[in-house]
């Protein structure tokens, strides 16, 4: 009978486990390495100290991330990526209240995404190696998280100032988020997205 024998089964079988394996592994590593630059910053996030933490070997996550430099940017991009798709999906059927948007964004800014991502801003702007690569990754994520605001804000780009005040909500998200990385912002936080919710109503028609 034609057919595959049971040895090559055996050695067939292993393979989409391993690939799950491998992928899961890095899924653990890139959440570790954001959870490490945030709590200790680029100075006290080793290789290491992330493999420990993801609860893998120093040579599986050098294997995964050759160079210090790959596994941070690829951990803020990953989890930027997460953020943007949850975003979405608080929104399925597209936002019909402004103020809902203005809040879910400004708290892309005050998780430990934007703390991990500003260690990484930090740490870039004195290595040479790092700062080309989180600059791209900036551009990258920051033209995303805008067209994510224009749908959901349902934004005419086309009407003038229209991009300017979409921009500016982001900027101002941006800073509620710098504020909140030293005290517990989150009354003030609160009444400035109010009030930043009636203006988009204004501004957007």
């Amino acid at each position: 009978m034609g057919g595959v024998s049971t040895t090559e089964q055996a050695t067939r079988l292993p393979h989409v486990p391993k690939q799950d394996r491998s992928r899961a592994t890095r899924q653990r590593l890139l959440a570790a390495a954001v959870a490490c630059l945030a709590e200790h910053g680029w100075a006290g996030s080793t290789v290491s100290v992330v493999a420990e933490r993801a609860g893998v070997s120093r040579g599986a996550a050098q294997h995964h991330f050759p160079t210090r430099e790959d596994l941070f940017t690829a951990a803020v991009e990953y989890v930027a990526e997460e953020r943007s798709t949850a975003l979405r999906a608080l929104f399925p059927d597209g936002a019909v209240d402004r103020r809902a948007v203005v809040a879910a964004l400004v708290d892309l800014y005050t998780g430990p995404l934007f703390r991990a991502a500003l260690h990484l801003w930090v740490a870039a702007s004195n290595e040479d190696q790092l700062r080309p690569r989180v600059t791209e990754l900036e551009a990258r994520v920051g033209r995303e998280t805008h067209r994510i605001a224009v749908d959901l804000l349902g934004a005419d780009e086309s009407r003038p100032g229209v991009r300017e005040t979409v921009q500016g909500l982001l900027d101002m998200a941006r800073g509620l988020g710098l504020a909140n990385l030293l005290t517990d912002d989150a009354g003030r936080r609160e009444r400035v997205v109010e009030q930043w919710g009636s203006l988009m109503e204004e501004a957007l028609g």
